[in-house]
């Protein structure tokens, strides 16, 4: 389901502006950039840690997996949070991301990388993953994603 859009000024008109979780993330993304300059690696690990610790359910299950998968396989990237979700980055950008199905009442989870990540497999090539449990099958092949992604692979 989408998220819900607020309506217009009057409340009669059509969905305007953004969502509840949209404004929602960029307040998190906001209080992130202002405590970026004084964070260091440990910080952006025991935030992770804690937006972790905040989830339920199978968002719970699937970032802990997916935290240790990442540090396990790319120990060089940092952990820090990225519009509240948990992020791993090389040098100042983000590299990859979890975002729980809850953050925007999606109905599945996503792992995502960006234009930073080396995927490129010809003309076109996925760069957000659905997870909806993570079997050994999918472990390995996001193992491979992140390794080639840091630039490990």
């Amino acid at each position: 389901m989408a998220a819900k859009r607020t309506s217009g000024k009057d409340g009669n008109g059509p969905a305007q502006g953004f969502s509840d979780e949209e404004r929602a993330a960029m307040r998190e993304r906001t209080r992130e950039l202002r405590s970026q300059s004084r964070a260091n690696k440990a910080d952006g690990e025991a935030e992770v840690l804690a937006k972790i610790a905040e989830m339920t359910g199978t968002d719970r299950i699937l970032a802990e997996k997916l935290h240790r998968l990442v540090r396990r396989t790319a120990p060089t990237l940092v952990p820090r949070t990225w519009y509240g979700m948990p992020a791993y980055a090389k040098g100042d950008s983000v590299l990859c991301w979890f975002q729980p199905a809850a953050k925007f009442k999606a109905r599945y989870a996503t792992f995502s990388f960006s234009d930073g990540a080396d995927l490129d497999d010809g003309p076109m090539w996925p760069v957000s993953y659905a997870i909806l449990e993570l079997t050994p099958d999918l472990e390995a092949r996001l193992t491979a994603l992140v390794a080639q992604a840091a630039g490990k692979g």
